[in-house]
């Protein structure tokens, strides 16, 4: 009881401090002030780390909120920004006061531009683009300069409009190319066979033809250019119809995150209707793709894939793949370029069986038309499953674990830690001689279980300390003395395991339990977030919408905390997120790493041989000539996205994409790898796959992915040599 007091005092001391907020200094009636008012409180006085109010914190805001606004520069003039920077030092005493200047300022000068700028793209689209002209264009906006001049202004949205416009020049041309080229070839085979080589360029010459309106007689270059103009000019229309649908709220949210995102990245302001739409994705069952989306820049980028879900079935969508339009089957499709990402994930998410077709700028530069079936993303898909392979004439257990999950609303809730009891129970029935466990791209969950799964390998002991602003870390301990498994135990992680995943794998290191492998780190994402709705704290007659704010840290038991650096694998292999911008050290202002006192733990040493094996690893990978091409593929997709630099001139345009196209095929071998494992479903999931087909199915799915998985297969290589020492226990 006296633990389950310390963990609710915190939000109960920020509700009574809001609440004193309310009765003592009483806000201004008016609603953003208001959520000033609460906002600034619950954050100076509940996050975490709170961050002081002061003249760099004003010059931040200053900067993210005009950025927010105004990324690429269409907008504001520099005698704007000029006229703003009063307020530059300003804009924290004015929170303090509940006023709103800057803000007010900004925003009225913000709409007064973007309705100045709905004739510029208008007057531009009308001539034709000289893509004969040499020159080049830098998508660098960060380093760019706000125009000096209405006519600079517009010189720039030229600029941008042309690049717009090349890249769906380039697409419909090489779209007419292909089409061109497979009507020849079907000119001369055999009308009554299929030929599913030319299947999917007829694919793409029916979207030709019912996008452009293309008849058999091909167009001329001009055509197309006028056709890839008009388009840009229809996406525009669309973006700013979107904007004029956002309401004053929505830009005062923008603001409000601005405020929060100085405190931290995962800090932030929901809107009503966005905390509705949070409430949603919280409940259980998603419909649509099954994948988790995000906004970078002007940007729908892909975070997250969930497992079991349609994108992940299909295989071609992939984290970091920027999504750029969207096609409802037959329809054209929509430019989502520039879109709010709420309004994007409305034309991408729909009714199951519905086809939707996206167009992807992918990791390597290219772009790619996927077409993906809508379904319903089952529950069953997220939940823990193992299966059974033969190494060396022996058994061993894998078992993928794609989030730590639990539902305290169900009275017989199923969690993820009596589940991977069970899944282990089951594969010693197999007799298997060893464990791997896989938490590559678990994004975290439950704290609970985790703690529980760890208890699982260990007979008792502390797992994690939580720590609250100001208060000694709360140590979080396993009490069970039992132990489901005491074999050799591997965990497979990437740069995208986080929170609970990383605290799991902190603890089976810091115990010498298991071997970690995979990325060089994990996430590094080591807090805690609480949802406050606003209007718990304050009676007003609107909803005043949920603050989502960091309150704890994470500590392993060895006393580092796994915020930012996450857990270093004991071997690292290479993929192709290693030189990315992927994890939480690459997120605006994230909290630092951090050091507190060791717990009180005993350390086991668990295997006789754990440092030759973990040696032995790594010059397998160092000298494996797939990992070095990984590698060398991880290089170039750094390189490709570090390259600002985009060619105006059509035919050096073209052959910068051809180049990237030819390089690439370097890395074909990449696809094409197989290891020659078998992976079978445990028996106790016969009489299942007996009776529910598509259980089986996706069995199938998963076993033929992992038999393509280079990072299990030294996973479980690993794993084979383990030996384990059952004799002394080592005081820390």
């Amino acid at each position: 009881m006296k633990r389950n007091y310390k963990i609710i005092l915190p939000i109960i001391i920020v509700a009574c401090l809001l609440f004193s907020f309310q009765v003592i200094n009483k806000p201004d009636p008016e609603k953003d002030k208001i959520l000033i008012g609460l906002i600034r409180y619950a954050l100076t006085k509940g996050h975490y780390e709170p961050h002081q109010m002061n003249d760099e914190f004003s010059e931040n805001v200053f900067n993210e909120f005009i950025d927010a606004l105004d990324p690429y520069r269409r907008f504001f003039l520099q005698s704007d920004i000029d006229e703003f920077s009063k307020y530059k030092l300003l804009i924290d005493d004015q929170l303090k006061n509940e006023e709103l200047d800057f803000y007010n300022t900004v925003y009225e000068r913000f709409k007064e531009r973007v309705a100045e700028s709905k004739q510029y793209y208008k007057d531009i689209l009308v001539r034709p683009f000289d893509f004969n002209k040499q020159g080049t264009f830098s998508v660098d906006y960060e380093s760019k300069k706000f125009a000096y001049s209405k006519e600079e202004l517009i010189q720039t949205w030229e600029l941008q409009l042309k690049v717009g416009t090349l890249s769906r020049l380039h697409e419909r041309v090489e779209l007419q190319n292909d089409f061109n080229s497979s009507s020849d070839k079907s000119n001369v085979s055999d009308q009554n066979e299929t030929n599913l080589d030319s299947a999917q360029p007829i694919t793409e010459k029916e979207d030709f033809n019912k996008s452009d309106g293309a008849q058999s007689e091909p167009k001329s270059f001009a055509e197309l250019e006028e056709i890839s103009r008009e388009a840009t000019g229809k996406s525009l229309d669309e973006l700013y119809d979107i904007m004029s649908d956002l309401d004053e709220t929505d830009w005062f949210s923008v603001f409000i995150n601005t405020i929060t995102l100085q405190f931290d990245p995962h800090t932030n302001y929901f809107a009503p209707k966005d905390k509705k739409r949070f409430d949603i994705s919280m409940a259980g069952k998603l419909e649509g793709i099954g994948a988790r989306l995000q906004k970078k820049g002007d940007y729908t980028m892909v975070a997250e894939l969930i497992s079991g879900g349609p994108a992940w079935k299909a295989g071609e969508l992939e984290v970091g793949d920027a999504i750029l339009k969207v096609g409802q089957k037959d329809e054209p499709p929509i430019d989502i370029v520039g879109m709010r990402l709420d309004d994007a994930i409305e034309f991408i998410k729909g009714k199951k069986g519905t086809e939707v077709k996206l167009t992807l700028k992918k990791i390597d530069g290219s772009i790619n038309v996927i077409s993906i079936i809508r379904d319903v993303v089952e529950l069953e898909e997220t939940f823990a499953k193992s299966t059974v392979v033969e190494l060396d004439e022996k058994k061993y257990g894998v078992i993928n674990l794609p989030k730590f999950y639990i539902d305290f609303n169900e009275r017989n809730f199923r969690n993820s830690a009596t589940d991977m009891e069970n899944q282990i129970e089951q594969l010693k029935n197999e007799n298997v001689e060893g464990l791997l466990i896989d938490l590559r791209n678990n994004g975290g969950g439950s704290l609970k279980t985790a703690i529980e799964i760890a208890g699982l390998f260990i007979q008792d002991g502390p797992v994690v300390q939580v720590k609250y602003r100001g208060e000694k870390p709360n140590v979080r301990s396993d009490k069970n003395s039992k132990i489901q498994w005491n074999g050799p135990l591997v965990i497979l992680m990437n740069e995208l395991s986080a929170s609970a995943s990383e605290i799991f794998a902190a603890a089976m290191q810091d115990y010498n339990r298991a071997v970690i492998i995979g990325s060089k780190q994990s996430f590094g994402k080591g807090t805690v977030q609480n949802v406050l709705p606003l209007n718990n704290y304050y009676k007003y007659s609107e909803d005043l919408g949920a603050l989502k704010m960091t309150i704890q840290k994470f500590y392993r038991i060895n006393g580092g905390s796994t915020q930012l650096n996450g857990v270093e694998s004991d071997i690292a292999m290479p993929d192709r997120y290693t030189y990315l911008d992927i994890g939480e050290r690459d997120e605006k202002n994230p909290l630092a790493w951090d050091k507190i006192e060791p717990a009180d733990y005993t350390v086991n040493k668990t295997y006789e041989n754990f440092h030759s094996v973990v040696n032995d690893s790594k010059v397998r990978i160092a000298s494996n000539p797939q990992f070095m091409l990984i590698d060398k593929n991880a290089k170039w997709l750094k390189e490709g996205r570090d390259d600002n630099t985009v060619q105006l001139n059509y035919d050096e345009y073209k052959q910068a994409l051809d180049q990237r196209i030819e390089e690439s095929k370097e890395f074909d071998a990449l696809n094409d790898y197989r290891n020659d494992l078998v992976f079978n479903s445990p028996s106790f999931e016969f009489p299942m796959i007996e009776k529910d087909s598509v259980l089986g199915e996706k069995r199938n799915i998963w076993h033929k992915n992992l038999s393509r998985d280079i990072y299990v297969e030294e996973a479980l290589t690993v794993l084979s040599q383990l030996k384990m020492n059952n004799n002394l226990l080592v005081k820390n």
